[in-house]
């Protein structure tokens, strides 16, 4: 039974009646999501507790930011106080690329700490930029970015991570080779999830901040988190967004209720919204509770960046 169970889900449908199914997820249907492909796991053991096309390649977007994050903070000696300037070429590659943004401003000095928020809450290209430009080695930025991103690669091939490729520190894939997996994606969400200072980054629904400028003044930064599953379904706790043509809506997730906590993917949802909701059903099943028929979706406020 427990092969049969796995190479259902290794075909891409976890059953309900399967034995990895708990009795809360069996007394709910098991969900219809309008994503393309989705997967569910428990953070304690990594248990699959749903896939649906779950070993398919896809493109990811900016739910790319994630492993960027993780990149940084599983550095040897990494320093969360350190200040970074912020460059020219981050805004202007925003600019080119037509890319989310968390607005940072050239000759201003942000700390590491800052710029993950700065990254993972409004997406941010120009702060993914500038922790790659940081943590990458190389004696040009195109060198270092590289550098950066070949961490990445080497972080996925450490987790096993066979069906993922990063040829972009953002997401942002011009040759399209920057893809994954539900199941690889949420492997690597579970990853970061052990990180505290990962957790505490991507649970915030906003986040106010203040940096110095070039001149030694003060400016304040406050970036309001694009995950609408966050103050919209109860007990969750991250973790990031993503959207882009090749990709489609995409979103990480993850919640905790009592002693469970569990964690998500959905790729190329048929809209932002119903991502939100894809999300909401697979954690029901997980909890076996029925939140998504009734949540309502938390609205950012206007003017704020999308992703």
């Amino acid at each position: 039974m427990r092969r049969a169970a796995g190479a259902a889900l290794a075909g891409g449908l976890l059953l309900a009646a399967s034995p990895l199914a708990t009795t809360a997820q069996a007394a709910v249907p098991i969900p219809t999501i309008s994503a393309k492909g989705g997967f569910l796991l428990d953070q304690a053991d990594g248990k699959a507790i749903y896939g649906k096309a779950n070993n398919t390649r896809r493109q990811m977007a900016s739910t790319t930011k994630l492993v960027t994050a993780i990149t940084v903070l599983t550095q040897p000696g990494v320093d969360l106080n350190r200040k970074l300037t912020v460059k020219q070429a981050y805004r202007d590659y925003v600019v080119r690329q037509g890319a989310s943004t968390a607005d940072l401003r050239t000759g201003d000095k942000l700390t590491v700490r800052q710029l993950l928020s700065a990254m993972m809450l409004p997406s941010g290209c120009d702060a993914a930029y500038a922790l790659a430009d940081a943590y990458g080695t190389g004696t040009t930025t195109a060198a270092r970015t590289s550098s950066f991103i070949g961490k990445m690669n080497a972080k996925a091939k450490q987790l096993g991570l066979v069906n993922t490729h990063f040829d972009s520190f953002d997401g942002i894939s011009a040759a399209g080779a920057n893809y994954t997996t539900p199941w690889d994606l949420a492997k690597f969400a579970r990853h970061a999830m052990s990180s505290a200072t990962f957790r505490d980054v991507v649970k915030a629904t906003s986040y106010k901040t203040v940096a110095t400028t070039s001149t030694g003044a003060t400016r304040t930064y406050t970036w309001y988190n694009t995950n609408a599953l966050l103050g919209s379904y109860s007990g969750a706790i991250g973790v990031k967004t993503g959207t882009g043509t090749a990709a489609g809506p995409c979103l990480v997730f993850a919640a905790t209720r009592g002693t469970k906590t569990y964690v998500g993917v959905v790729l190329a949802s048929s809209s932002v919204t119903e991502r939100t909701k894809d999300a909401a059903k697979l954690l029901d099943f997980g909890f076996g509770s029925t939140t998504a028929q009734t949540m309502t979706v938390r609205t950012l406020p206007a003017g704020t960046q999308r992703d």
